[in-house]
């Protein structure tokens, strides 16, 4: 099966890691869950999204996944124009059963001031995940597939626990290309959606 490609039945709500909590329970609504009963769930430390009505849960992130986040964000600040919006964790509506959390994006200035709560897709240029070992496959496939759907024209997959590495995919049509792949020590040139060069293994390098 190529990356990209997904079977509708492989995603169900039994798929989700959740980490234990000392935090209130959540009584939840029998699935399949909307968008608006996401919404409504509490700021417990995970991350709640929703693939056709289900349920997917992830922890909260690792010292290396926020840094490799902070690397992101300080690398594309530097050369976006100024009129982009560089965000995390934000809230990307697709339908009313469909809802994910990139850990980063790039967004248009204007998609400052439609909802408050979320960004649809059209407002986003580029969708960034670091990949966890609890969010390997949905990473890789799963959002691979919505993405390139939902026709957000550049996902990047970040593989930490592969030098990292960095894996480019571009929109074609209705669906990605094989991504790009660049490891740790290769210098990235990209082009899209903005001119950026960087090297994968700064993502897992403190501030100097």
């Amino acid at each position: 099966m190529s990356e990209g490609k997904v079977p509708d039945t492989w995603w169900v709500t039994a798929m989700a890691t959740i980490e234990p909590t000392t935090r209130r329970e959540i009584v939840l609504p029998a699935p399949p869950y909307t968008v608006d009963d996401l919404l409504k769930f509490p700021n417990d430390g995970n991350r709640y999204e929703l693939f056709n009505g289900s349920l997917l849960v992830s922890p909260a992130p690792t010292k290396l996944h926020q840094l490799a986040l902070y690397q992101v964000q300080r690398i594309l600040d530097v050369a976006a124009p100024p009129e982009l919006l560089l965000l995390s964790n934000v809230n990307l509506r697709v339908s009313a059963e469909d809802q994910y959390i990139p850990d980063f994006v790039v967004a248009t200035e204007e998609s400052l001031y439609t909802d408050k709560l979320v960004f649809s897709p059209e407002e986003l240029l580029l969708a960034v995940e670091v990949v966890s070992p609890s969010t390997k496959m949905r990473d890789k496939s799963l959002k691979a597939a919505a993405y390139a759907e939902a026709g957000i024209p550049v996902y990047w997959r970040i593989e930490l626990d592969e030098g990292p590495t960095l894996y480019v995919y571009e929109l074609n049509g209705d669906s990605y290309n094989p991504p790009t792949a660049y490891k740790a020590g290769q210098i990235a040139n990209l082009t899209t959606p903005f001119a950026v060069s960087f090297d994968p293994g700064d993502l897992e390098r403190s501030r100097r």
